[in-house]
């Protein structure tokens, strides 16, 4: 039977979600919290993360909602989905990063390593957003 992982974060700004927003989907941004790649708030736009020792990951944008929800296609098949919500004058971002495939070596790996990852990640954002 196969086991799907889920990992689920959410995180707190005090920018307003449009600058989370532009932290999350322009491409010169992301590369500062998270990885360069050519991303684009774009749907069915394909590009690259480059994950450093994890090397380059295929991605392809599968939602699109400004300031309020980004979905891509990530590596081993997963799915990132960040849900924005404002609140008073910040942010709260909710993060869900699903399919990983526990049955897997490579999956349950995946999942274990990026589990205790996102929320550090996401801490990341933050004095990006503010610089904005």
């Amino acid at each position: 039977m196969k086991e799907a992982g889920v990992i689920r974060v959410t995180h707190v700004y005090s920018q307003p979600p449009a600058k989370v927003w532009r932290a999350l989907t322009e491409p010169a941004l992301v590369a500062r919290w998270w990885a360069p790649g050519d991303i684009r708030a774009e749907v069915g736009h394909r590009f690259e993360m480059d994950m450093g020792p994890w090397g380059k990951q295929r991605c392809e944008v599968l939602a699109v909602e400004p300031e309020r929800l980004f979905r891509i296609q990530f590596a081993l098949n997963t799915t990132i989905t960040w849900a924005l919500v404002s609140e008073g004058t910040g942010t709260r971002l909710e993060l869900t990063h699903e399919g990983f495939d526990l049955d897997s070596p490579m999956g349950r790996r995946a999942f274990e390593g990026m589990q205790p990852g996102w929320p550090g990640v996401l801490a990341r954002i933050a004095p990006v957003a503010e610089e904005l």
